[in-house]
């Protein structure tokens, strides 16, 4: 079976509609926050490799894991003194907790794990708006987010069909919020106003 994107499984962690709208039907607008994000992916991507005490950083890396079927491209993947990977996902808004950015990288980590022959125990999300690191271990529970991601996802590309919107607080954030048109068919949750709530970074 074809391999799902890492993408993908985060798409359908943050919501199943959103997924299905880029995967399904090939649809996608950018926002200020995908631009910003895009901006700090180029920017991970650029510039090679290099080496800092020890550390081998390797930027773009191809990843694959035929035994969950799983592929992408990690932003950054650092090689420790001793030759263990560990990937690190940059995200442009500020550092707070987001399963479906720690799914997205520990899916990098399970492609890492088969390419390299090695366990990975955890990894790192660069949150550029707060200049943080966070840590993310790769427990069996987050492993198995990871597995339902790709289910979910699968399911869906055989499906071709869109899921229910959301219609929360995540349409605000979502670039495909006129696609979308999460609120057209249903009423607003209640005291829930789009048009007067302030948008966030994600």
């Amino acid at each position: 079976m074809e391999e799902v994107m890492l993408s993908a499984l985060q798409h359908f962690v943050f919501c199943p509609r959103q997924c299905a709208l880029i995967h399904v039907e090939q649809v996608w607008a950018e926002n200020e926050f995908t631009a910003r994000g895009q901006q700090h992916h180029d920017r991970a991507h650029g510039g090679g490799t290099e080496e800092r005490g020890g550390v081998r950083t390797l930027r773009a890396l191809p990843l694959v894991s035929r035994q969950h079927g799983l592929a992408g491209v990690g932003d950054v993947v650092e090689l420790l003194p001793d030759g263990s990977p560990r990937p690190v996902e940059y995200k442009s808004g500020r550092a707070r907790p987001r399963l479906a950015d720690e799914v997205q990288l520990c899916a990098q980590a399970l492609c890492l794990e088969e390419m390299f022959g090695v366990s990975i125990p955890e990894g790192f999300i660069y949150h550029a708006a707060s200049h943080k690191r966070r840590v993310v271990a790769f427990t069996p529970a987050l492993r198995q987010a990871v597995l339902d991601a790709r289910d979910g996802v699968r399911d869906l590309l055989r499906r071709q069909t869109l899921p229910p919107p959301a219609a929360d607080d995540r349409c605000l954030h979502c670039s495909l919020l006129e696609s979308c048109e999460p609120f057209a068919a249903r009423e607003f949750p209640r005291g829930f106003d789009p048009f007067s709530t302030t948008l966030e970074d994600p």
